[in-house]
């Protein structure tokens, strides 16, 4: 039963006027005498907001049960949710557009063995290790230009130093009028996976084993005229790169040991092969890993390396500053042929500016100039042989 404001201004009247009149009632009942029809007129007024007024009383507290019972069911609905957020089997963050972490789940403390309160209200670069910081940077301002969920695979420290490899899945929230304002973060934790790959990339065990070596003296040219065969580095590290317009030659990938290369895996007309150090290969024709599940199973993970290292030269190209494309390539270099000693990561092959302009778009004496104020700046040094060491980058 509903009471409408009709009914209501109805019972408002009446209840005034019984006021009225029992108001009358006292004042006079000591002065006149009563009249006979004033009395029981009175109390049928009475009756008759009695009767209303319980009426509106059990349709008040009807309401007010079907209101307990709503705001019941949104408590539970709202506790599941939360439940939902706090113990999903990932770690699950939202951050401001600028990476301000606003909410983490249980999960997200468990993972970097931080409380939850710690987390809220700091960067989540904080939480990425030291030499992913500037690649994760540069992700973090082109992803609210996207449009489709994006995923970064960086390494995560914990807060007591431990690292552990991480993929990231990042979506934007919008408002109405399509301006990101909010990030959802979705972190696993994917170290089993990238130690099995790894065990893969250095199973060379199938790949080496009754195969001719083929060796080549820094600067040698390596023919890629067959299509059915890969190379497979067992030693050193092999310079990729094709020609511009301008026939100057332009680096597209690196291939260090453990990887492969070769004619089949691009589409460039003009592709060359050139041995940075002193390297050896074999060769793998592509009818034997057809045949074999094995050997494609222990060359896949192989692969996928040249593909996110290709995917990286693209990041490289695609910087406007030369010197954001140079630094670019040194966190590439440091990924991919850079081995730890006293002052810093040493890279393992030694790059002429020449072959290191040709990998930035740039010219020679443009990166001697940089070279120069990253040395000036001690964020790079060089060792006995030429060798570059990163020290800050």
């Amino acid at each position: 039963m509903n009471i409408d404001k009709l009914e209501i201004d109805k019972f408002t009247q009446r209840t005034h006027r019984m006021y009225r009149r029992l108001t009358d009632l006292y004042e006079n009942l000591n002065t006149m005498p009563i009249m006979p029809d004033v009395l029981p007129q009175a109390l049928v007024e009475l009756g008759s907001a009695s009767e209303i007024v319980g009426l509106a009383t059990e349709e008040l507290h009807q309401q007010n049960e079907e209101l307990i019972q709503t705001r019941t069911l949104l408590e539970a609905e709202r506790q599941r949710y939360q439940d939902l957020f706090e113990f999903a089997p990932d770690a699950y963050l939202v951050t401001d557009t600028l990476g301000m972490i606003r909410e983490a789940n249980h999960t997200t403390a468990t993972l970097l063995k931080v409380s939850q309160n710690y987390v809220i209200g700091k960067p989540i670069v904080n939480f990425v290790a030291l030499p992913d910081r500037a690649t994760f940077r540069s992700y973090l301002t082109q992803i609210c230009e996207c449009t489709k969920v994006k995923e970064l695979v960086v390494r995560i420290q914990k807060r007591d130093g431990e690292l552990l490899d991480g993929a990231m899945t990042v979506g934007v929230v919008r408002n109405q009028q399509g301006k990101p304002i909010a990030l959802r973060w979705l972190i696993r934790d994917i170290t089993d996976r990238k130690q099995v790959e790894l065990a893969l990339l250095k199973n060379d065990g199938d790949l080496t084993q009754n195969r001719l070596g083929h060796k080549y003296s820094r600067g040698e040219s390596i023919s890629l005229n067959s299509l059915s065969t890969l190379w497979y580095v067992c030693q050193g590290c092999v310079k990729l790169s094709t020609l511009c317009e301008t026939g100057e030659e332009v680096i597209v990938g690196l291939a260090g040991e453990g990887m492969v290369f070769g004619s089949s895996l691009t589409t460039l007309h003009t592709y060359q092969a050139t041995a940075l150090s002193e390297v050896e290969l074999v060769s793998i024709d592509l009818a034997e890993i057809a045949a074999s599940p094995n050997l494609s199973h222990t060359l896949l993970p192989k692969i996928n390396q040249r593909l996110r290292q290709t995917e990286f030269f693209l990041v490289v190209a695609g910087r406007r500053r030369v010197q954001d494309r140079f630094q670019q390539l040194l966190v590439l270099l440091k990924q991919e042929i850079g081995q730890p000693v006293a002052d810093g990561i040493r890279l393992s092959v030694r790059f002429t500016h020449e072959e290191l302009a040709s990998a930035c778009c740039t010219t020679r004496v443009t990166i001697t100039r940089l070279m120069g104020n990253l040395q000036q700046q001690g964020k790079i040094g060089l060792d006995s042989k030429h060798h570059i060491i990163l020290k800050d980058i």
